[in-house]
């Protein structure tokens, strides 16, 4: 695609000899903040529903990963077209009910036959395997988003966390939380942090680092 070309053409002429003395300066790591602050800007345009500026979001986030492609294509590493083969290829392997000849009948079929194909590569990966039950939950995710990948772990891998979290009474009140109750309850039980001098980032990631715990103790015995 030209538009593609023309946006990959002018990071590198950027990042060139001659080019911009502040991206010439990025690295990898530099870079990392400004992605976070342009993913949390895209995600407050589907909240406000602003389509025009939504697109302008997503320019911004593809000029993030043009910059680290560039970046790396530089090193030697990879390029913006390894990339973007690289994902391609994975869509296509872990849809093979469209792909392929495979017939999926729901959505929760679709979900478990990705997991599967998912550990497959995982198996079959150069990649450095960890000996951890949690090795799939990044350690850089907020503490709500690392609680709830953890649970989500706890729960497909059947794990047991013990008496950290009660499965039974997180279910019950799973089955009576709409979005908006389920809002309502996390503004005040952290509005009501603020008012006890209580960090609930700090609280919940404590609390996550316990039930990951819990599951690995038990999991040993």
């Amino acid at each position: 695609m030209a538009s593609i070309d023309n946006l990959i053409d002018t990071v590198a002429r950027l990042r060139a000899p001659g080019g911009c003395p502040w991206d010439r300066e990025q690295t990898h790591r530099s870079l990392c903040g400004g992605m976070i602050e342009e993913v949390a800007e895209f995600i407050e345009t589907v909240d406000l529903d602003e389509k025009p500026h939504m697109c302008e979001e997503l320019g911004d986030l593809l000029l993030q990963v043009v910059m680290h492609a560039q970046i790396a294509a530089e090193n030697g590493d990879f390029t913006f077209d390894d990339v973007a083969a690289g994902v391609n290829e994975k869509m296509i392997r872990r849809h093979p009910h469209v792909f392929g000849d495979l017939s999926l009948k729901d959505s929760a079929a679709v979900l478990k036959k990705w997991d599967e194909i998912k550990a497959t590569e995982k198996n079959n990966s150069t990649k450095p395997k960890a000996d951890d039950l949690f090795k799939d939950v990044p350690a850089t995710l907020s503490a709500l988003f690392r609680a709830r990948e953890v649970w989500k772990t706890v729960t497909k891998k059947n794990l047991c966390p013990g008496d950290t979290a009660d499965r039974e009474k997180i279910d019950a009140l799973a089955a009576t939380l709409t979005e908006e109750n389920a809002g309502n309850a996390l503004f005040e039980i952290v509005a009501a942090c603020r008012q006890a001098g209580i960090d609930p980032e700090n609280a919940l990631r404590r609390k996550t680092q316990a039930v990951q715990a819990a599951c690995r103790a038990n999991a040993r015995a």
